[in-house]
């Protein structure tokens, strides 16, 4: 492909960048030295050479995701060592590189918002996410991934109030005065994880996971329904059929695989409501 200088063809430049791009990358012998190492589960040495690659091309896309790849990878979530937190924000650096590049980057995009999450960063996760959304509506799994966050919020404050007064698994708090407290802070971010997981499961109707968050979300919206037991059976029969729904799909896809985790899906962690 040549790219010619005349006013006619002026409007095949940006196509004429984008292919000398992939020519330098391809041409590149730290890059094909990374794939190589890459391939053969020597990050280490392919880490080194993709460093190489983008110091000498800073603006080779494919280089920085894969760079990026390689330190998300290394990354331990739930880990706050200093080590591995520097190896988390040197991802997110590349991941942040790639998108000055190439800002409709789906991948990178979902990366960065999943290496969040597995930092602890939630915001900025959801941020992300609702970029990837914007970048394609028609992806379930972002919306999927926003409800996750919003359960995991959600949970996560539900528990503490539930520890603090002492409750049993079995034990409701929507009888306790401080249930209200937990619900205003909490309602808002369970209506938009039920929401997300109806907008994922639309574009993907068997969307298996989603199904069994959409379980869970109604447990946490059946444990604020404050002072109204009605409400909260009405979210318990709900919750119980997205689980038949979900183990459905789980029985025709995986045999047995859904009987064995039924439990698992209806119970969620470290409780029953």
């Amino acid at each position: 492909m040549r790219c010619f200088p005349s006013l006619f063809f002026l409007l095949l430049l940006s196509t004429c960048f984008v292919f000398a791009q992939q020519q330098a990358r391809d041409d590149n012998p730290e890059f094909v030295l990374g794939i190589e190492a890459y391939k053969a589960a020597k990050y280490l040495e392919a880490t080194q050479h993709f460093e190489r690659a983008v110091a000498s091309e800073p603006t080779t896309v494919k280089a920085h995701l894969y760079l990026a790849n390689l330190y998300a990878q290394q990354f331990i979530p739930g880990s706050d060592e200093p080590n591995n937190m520097q190896l988390g924000n040197v991802a997110v650096e590349q991941y942040k590189k790639v998108l000055e590049l190439d800002s409709a980057n789906q991948e990178a995009v979902k990366s960065l918002a999943q290496l969040y999450f597995n930092m602890k960063e939630l915001e900025q996760a959801t941020e992300v996410n609702r970029r990837a959304i914007e970048i394609d509506p028609k992806d379930p799994e972002p919306y999927y991934s926003i409800a996750v966050i919003d359960w995991t919020r959600t949970y996560r404050r539900r528990m503490e109030q539930r520890a603090k007064l002492k409750l049993r698994t079995e034990q409701p708090m929507i009888f306790a005065a401080e249930c209200w407290t937990v619900r205003q802070a909490n309602w808002e971010q369970v209506a938009d994880g039920i929401d997300m997981l109806k907008k994922a499961i639309e574009l993907r109707p068997h969307y298996d996971d989603a199904m069994a968050y959409m379980n869970l979300m109604y447990r946490e919206r059946a444990d604020i329904d404050c002072g109204d037991p009605k409400a909260r059976a009405y979210d318990l029969t709900m919750a119980d059929k997205w689980v038949d729904m979900t183990l459905a799909i789980k029985k025709t896809e995986g045999g047995q695989r859904g009987v064995e985790r039924e439990k698992e899906i209806k119970v969620g962690p470290a409780e029953r409501n």
